[in-house]
């Protein structure tokens, strides 16, 4: 759930930073949604192990 929420916030920051050309908040939000990336892999992980 919180790497969605990761993933969400990423995307908006980086649409934002697209339309106001602002680079620092466009690679935040990258950063952001790589973040929420690995925390959904490691969550997947978690799911497997636990079967």
């Amino acid at each position: 759930m919180k790497a969605k929420a990761e993933q969400a916030k990423g995307k908006a920051k980086e649409a934002v930073g697209r339309i106001t050309d602002d680079e620092r908040l466009t690679a935040e939000g990258r950063a952001e949604q790589a973040k929420g990336d690995a925390r959904s892999a490691k969550e997947k992980m978690k799911d497997i192990f636990k079967h």
